[in-house]
């Protein structure tokens, strides 16, 4: 896998991270498009929180932070998912 763009410059507790996400996008991917929004891929399915769970890791991992840090706030059945830093 390659590594995510760093995202650490976002790192701030209580800040939220809006993402857009693409389940069972064929690999698990990051990207931020021109406007700076970030897109994530994610081969896991949306079914029982795995996707979730996997989008949750690879922007943890890009931001350079725990997962456990991240909380999701909202979309939990949505492509557009908004995570907190705690």
């Amino acid at each position: 896998m390659s590594r995510p763009p760093d995202l650490s410059d976002r790192v701030q507790p209580g800040a939220r991270i809006a993402v857009r996400v693409t389940p069972r996008g064929g690999r698990d991917a990051l990207t931020l498009d021109e406007a700076g929004g970030i897109h994530v891929r994610v081969t896991a399915a949306p079914e029982d929180g795995r996707a979730n769970a996997a989008v949750r890791k690879l922007l943890a991992r890009a931001l350079g932070i725990a997962p456990s840090r991240l909380t999701l706030a909202g979309g939990a059945t949505s492509r557009d998912k908004l995570f907190r830093i705690d």
